[in-house]
C-alpha cells in the first residue's frame, strides 16, 4: 500500500474527513508523497454532488482537493466495516477526522482507542469550534467568519458585512493540520510515539486575521469596516488609471519615493505630509487625489509594466482566468495534469517547490469505493 515517491513515501494517512478542510490536507499530504485511503460513507463525500460547476458529471468542488486519493465506502454504523476502518488506523501513520467532536467514539476511532492499538499514530481533528465548550456547535466556514470577525472587516465601510470569496478558513485549517502532522512526525521520528493533533476553525481564524488580531489583543483597538483600504499602510489599495484600477501597494517609504518618480510626482515623496508611512496613512485622503490625478495618464496595463520594472508592487484586478495567465506569464505552471488516459484531469499545481523531492499526480480524484476491494482484502489479510 505505500507508493515510494515523495518526501512522505512510506507514510499511511487514515482519511475519515470529508468536505473541505480535512479533505484539502490530505491532499497536499498525498502530493508529498503520502498513500491516503480515504473513508467515504456508502453516500460518499458530501462534495461529490456540490454542483454547478461539474466536469463531466462530477463537481469540480470534490475533483480539485481529492487527488492522489484511494477511496473505499465503509459504513461505520455497519460491524464489519467498522471493524474494517479501525484495522486501518491500526495500521496508519495519520489518522484525520472532522466528525463532530466525540463523534467517532462509538465506532472505536476515537483518539484514545486508535493510539491505544497504534502508539505510533499522529491522531489528527478538525472541528469547528474545538474538543471542549464549543464542541456542539456545527462547525462550517461562513460561521467561523461570521464569528471571528472576518466578515466585519469585509465590505465597504458604509455596506453590509461580507464573506471572502473562498473559505478560507477551511483551506487555513487545513494548512495548520498539515504542519501540525508533519511536526508530530517529526516528533515520532525523535521519540516513537505519536500524539494528537487539534485544529479548529476558529482557532485558525483568530490565527489567520494576524495584524487585526494584534491590533485588539496588544492595541485594545477593534478594527472596522474599510473597503480595500489598509489600517496601516498608504497607498495599499486599488486606485484608478485611465482605463481601469490597478492594486498599488507601495508599503514603505523606498517604494513610495519609486512610485512618485514613475508617475513624474517626485515631489510627493520630500512633501513632510507625505515622506513617511505614518504621514501617509494619516493623510491619505490628501494624497489620493494626487496619486489618482497622476495614474489617470496611462491605462493599467501599462503602468503595471512600468512601475513594476521600476520596483514598486502593482497588480491588475484580474479574474481567476486572469490569474492562471499571470501565473502561466511567470513561467509558474499553475496547472499540471492529474491521472492519464480518459481519467486525466487539469487541477491547480501544489503550491511548494522541492529541489530534491517534487511534488508527484499519479491518481486522479477516485471514484466512490473505487479501490475498496483492494482495500479490503488488504485489511482483511495479515498486512
Amino acid at each position: 500500500m505505500t507508493d515510494p515517491r515523495g518526501p512522505l513515501s512510506g507514510i499511511l494517512v487514515a482519511d475519515f474527513s470529508r468536505v473541505l478542510a480535512g479533505p484539502y490536507a490530505t491532499m497536499l499530504l498525498a502530493d508529498m508523497g503520502a498513500e491516503v485511503v480515504k473513508v467515504e460513507s456508502p453516500e460518499g463525500d458530501e462534495t461529490r454532488t456540490w454542483t454547478p460547476p461539474e466536469r463531466e458529471g462530477i463537481s469540480t468542488y470534490y475533483l480539485g482537493i481529492n487527488r492522489g486519493k484511494r477511496s473505499v465506502a465503509l459504513d461505520l454504523r455497519d460491524e464489519g466495516d467498522a471493524a474494517l476502518a479501525r484495522e486501518l488506523a491500526r495500521r496508519a501513520d495519520v489518522v484525520i477526522q472532522n466528525f463532530k467532536p466525540g463523534g467517532l467514539a462509538k465506532y472505536g476511532l476515537d483518539a484514545a482507542s486508535v493510539r491505544a492499538a497504534n502508539p505510533r499514530a499522529v491522531y489528527a481533528s478538525i472541528s469547528g469550534f474545538g474538543p471542549g465548550k464549543g464542541a456542539h456547535v456545527p462547525g462550517y466556514d461562513l460561521m467561523v467568519q461570521a464569528i471571528s470577525g472576518l466578515m466585519s472587516l469585509t465590505g465597504d465601510p458604509d455596506g453590509p458585512p461580507y464573506r471572502a470569496g473562498i473559505s478560507v478558513f477551511d483551506v487555513m485549517a487545513g494548512n495548520h493540520a498539515v504542519i501540525g502532522i508533519l511536526a508530530a512526525l517529526r516528533h515520532r521520528d525523535a521519540t516513537g510515539e505519536g500524539q494528537e493533533v487539534e485544529v479548529n476553525l476558529l482557532s485558525s481564524a483568530m490565527s489567520g486575521l494576524v495584524n487585526h488580531s494584534s491590533a485588539y489583543v496588544a492595541g485594545g483597538v477593534v478594527p472596522y469596516r474599510m473597503g480595500n483600504a489598509h489600517p496601516s499602510v498608504f497607498p495599499y489599495e486599488p486606485l484608478p488609471t485611465a482605463d481601469k484600477d490597478l492594486i498599488v501597494a507601495a508599503a514603505n517609504d523606498r517604494q513610495f519615493r519609486k512610485l512618485c518618480g514613475v508617475l513624474g510626482r517626485p515631489e510627493l515623496a520630500d512633501d513632510e505630509r507625505f515622506a513617511r508611512n505614518r504621514d501617509r496613512t494619516a493623510n491619505r485622503e490628501e494624497l489620493r487625489p494626487l496619486l489618482v490625478e497622476a495614474l489617470g495618464a496611462k491605462g493599467a496595463e501599462e503602468w503595471f509594466e512600468l512601475l513594476v520594472a521600476a520596483g514598486v508592487p502593482c497588480g491588475p484586478i484580474n479574474t481567476i482566468d486572469g490569474g492562471f495567465a499571470t501565473a502561466e506569464r511567470f513561467g509558474l505552471d499553475p496547472i499540471v495534469e492529474v491521472g492519464e488516459g480518459d481519467r486525466a484531469l487539469p487541477m491547480a499545481r501544489h503550491p511548494i517547490g522541492f529541489s530534491a523531492t517534487p511534488a508527484a499526480y499519479t491518481l486522479p480524484p477516485p471514484e466512490l469505493d473505487e479501490h475498496g476491494a483492494e482495500i479490503r482484502k488488504w485489511l482483511a489479510s495479515d498486512g
